[in-house]
């Protein structure tokens, strides 16, 4: 249903935003927190409530149809594939438009995705790489959308707390998404659990456009200029590092986001006992964001990136040498600490590095679309390497690929540890002036 942007604008501000806003700022102090950023994070947690509620269970229906892993890395090459080209298409629209419509195209697409899923249904094994490039073009509508509007609404001093509370957000969501999705799947027969989760997933994402209304019109004016942000790695070190270090986060993350799931499905037989998993995982994650928020300041970023990517790499050897359940639990442990004592101090240091980028105010679009480009380089590259090992070697060679792929937060420390952000007073004042000019367009 469309909705006027004038009637939308004469909508009077919801009494819970209110009362959020004033919790907020009782927690943050003195630090601005608006209605904008509020609606940003409510968006955030509806995606991620809809994706672990049913994302983490593509996987296992594809598995109980095909029973090969080629069939579940040739659906997610198929996501990583069409993720970036979306981002490159989003991007130009993003500088033609308003941002938020690329946000509703992503929320649309991922709905399409799960509505297709449900129609399907049986045979969506068969259709494995057109469902996985649905999904890829619905994150790369919506992720390029929403970093943009969090490059824009966020300011140096509340970066860190925005990032922390998403991330608190995406762990409640992984918490109750997958085990209700396992509670819901055990109980019901056949496949009726399943459509019953893809059907909630899609009304998550019809509230996220919902709320998307409530956010201020944002439009950038200007062309899109990505080969010249691609390029501007050779004049800029710092982003250059920060390029590589997503590069080599996208090597973990390209198999270990479906192995893992797997294998936990293979040792278990229960879409149950995955859920407890993934409780297990975000449930310390939940924990250890507010914990990262708190404790973790600039100054503490790189010591933490390193100790997060430590913790990460070792867990890994829990699971090779021991796959009972129990250490699978204790893996997940381990992996819900370790993320938010990274992911917090990364993110706030790639969005203050893009910030005090080249053109940065005028071009913040491109560098988005730059940096997930190169995530998701490493991303596909895993995979194809994953699906030329199955070939030559068979599945005994997985556990070598988690290994070596699995160092690949080691070397996001290696890279941004060499990243120095040196300004002066005046150009620090420069720059919060720009980010407050486009917090309020």
């Amino acid at each position: 249903m469309h909705i006027s942007p004038l009637i939308v604008q004469t909508i009077d501000e919801p009494k819970g935003v209110l009362n959020m806003q004033k919790g907020l700022q009782a927690i943050t102090g003195k630090m601005d927190i608006n209605k904008d950023l509020i609606f940003l994070l409510v968006i955030g947690g509806l995606y991620s409530l809809g994706i672990f509620l049913s994302n983490t269970f593509v996987n296992i229906y594809l598995w109980k149809q095909a029973g090969d892993y080629v069939t579940i890395a040739v659906y997610n090459l198929g996501v990583y594939i069409f993720q970036p080209i979306t981002f490159i298409l989003a991007g130009k629209i993003a500088k033609k438009v308003d941002r938020i419509i690329v946000l509703r195209l992503g929320v649309i697409f991922l709905s399409l995705f799960f509505l297709s899923v449900l129609i399907i249904g049986e045979h969506s094994a068969k259709y494995n790489f057109i469902l996985g490039s649905l999904l890829g073009i619905g994150f790369g509508f919506y992720w390029l959308a929403y970093n943009v509007l969090t490059f824009e609404i966020t300011e140096p001093e509340t970066r860190d707390f925005f990032n922390g509370f998403l991330g608190v957000l995406q762990s409640f969501g992984g918490m109750v998404g997958p085990l209700a999705a396992g509670v819901i799947i055990s109980k019901m027969t056949d496949n009726i659990g399943y459509t019953t989760i893809f059907a909630i997933s899609f009304t998550m994402f019809i509230f996220a456009v919902i709320c998307s209304f409530f956010l201020n019109r944002r439009k950038a004016e200007g062309s899109f200029y990505f080969r010249h942000i691609l390029s501007e790695r050779h004049r800029n070190r710092n982003w250059k590092k920060i390029l590589h270090a997503h590069t080599f986060q996208g090597l973990r993350e390209g198999i270990f986001l479906f192995v893992i799931t797997i294998w936990v499905f293979i040792s278990t037989k229960s879409e149950f006992s995955l859920g407890v998993f993934n409780l297990c995982l975000s449930g310390f994650s939940f924990v250890f964001y507010f914990i990262a928020t708190k404790f973790i300041k600039p100054s503490r970023r790189k010591k933490a990136i390193l100790t997060g990517g430590l913790i990460l790499f070792g867990a890994i050897f829990i699971i090779l040498f021991y796959k009972s359940y129990l250490f699978l639990i204790l893996y997940a442990t381990l992996v819900g600490i370790a993320y938010p004592i990274i992911n917090v101090p990364y993110a706030s240091l790639t969005y203050d590095v893009i910030g005090k980028a080249n053109q940065a105010k005028e071009l913040r679009v491109e560098y988005i679309v730059v940096r997930e480009l190169f995530v998701n380089i490493g991303r596909v590259f895993s995979i194809l390497v994953f699906l030329l090992s199955l070939f030559f070697f068979s599945t005994k060679i997985i556990p070598v690929l988690l290994v070596v792929f699995g160092s690949g937060h080691l070397f996001v420390y290696l890279f941004t540890k060499n990243v120095f952000l040196k300004q002066s007073d005046e150009k620090k004042v420069l720059l919060k002036e720009q980010m407050a000019d486009e917090k309020n367009r």
